[in-house]
């Protein structure tokens, strides 16, 4: 997977088209990302030690990896990514702008 925990994505389809926000955690198998503030949904909790008052809670919900796309750190534009080797070591880049991300 070409994103990784930690980057600056935008979504780009979907309900939250347009908001933007930081990868909290990859999903490798399920090709998924979870976005912290994005894809909220409501859950009935039932009380109990964790949740003493119960009541209606809101969770994220992990997103497609095809949603999202990255947004380059150095041009601050939407991107995909590629690979390059570069001193022996092979670095993600922005297709724009070239940098290494």
């Amino acid at each position: 997977m070409k994103i990784k925990k930690g980057d600056k994505v935008r979504i780009i389809s979907g309900k939250d088209k347009g908001r933007e926000g930081i990868i909290e955690k990859v999903y490798l198998k399920a090709n998924k990302v979870l976005i912290s503030g994005i894809n909220l949904y409501k859950r009935h909790i039932k009380k109990s030690e964790k949740f003493p008052q119960g009541g209606v809670v809101e969770i994220p919900r992990p997103l497609l990896v095809s949603k999202v796309m990255l947004i380059c750190p150095k041009c601050h534009k939407l991107t995909r990514v590629g690979f390059e080797k570069r001193e022996k070591k092979k670095w993600r880049i922005c297709k724009k702008c070239r940098e290494k991300i």
